[in-house]
């Protein structure tokens, strides 16, 4: 079930329930995107991970590259967070010294890649 709840400003609470987990959503409608209390950067480019995480660093204080979690409840809500294409986006989550999680927006799909492979990235921080 999926209840939907507007107010001013452009805020919009969708709250879904499942057999035993209540996700509470709270989306931005507006220049800002925001949901699970984490507001969402537009796309910062193309990059390789240590350059990713240097930009979002840049953005000011918070900001930093989702966990992998996090970028997977992306995915599952792209079309209500919008921005995001059919690309590959950087986790924080690493897998080891090496490589790190990214996530393919066009499948789900998540795996390990090469911290100096060119992949999008989305910044996060707590709203």
């Amino acid at each position: 079930m999926i209840l939907v709840f507007y107010w001013g400003l452009g805020l919009l609470l969708l709250v879904r329930q499942s057999s035993n987990l209540t996700i509470t959503k709270h989306i931005l409608l507006e220049s800002r995107k925001s949901i699970n209390g984490l507001e969402i950067s537009d796309n910062l480019g193309y990059m390789n991970w240590h350059e990713a995480v240097e930009a979002c660093k840049k953005l000011g204080q918070g900001w930093r590259l989702p966990t992998k979690d996090e970028l997977n409840m992306f995915y599952e809500n792209k079309e209500e967070v919008g921005g995001f294409d059919y690309l590959n986006y950087w986790s924080s989550t690493e897998v080891d010294y090496v490589s790190a999680w990214r996530q393919y927006f066009g499948s789900g799909n998540q795996g390990g890649s090469g911290k100096y492979t060119a992949i999008y990235v989305r910044a996060v921080r707590a709203s």
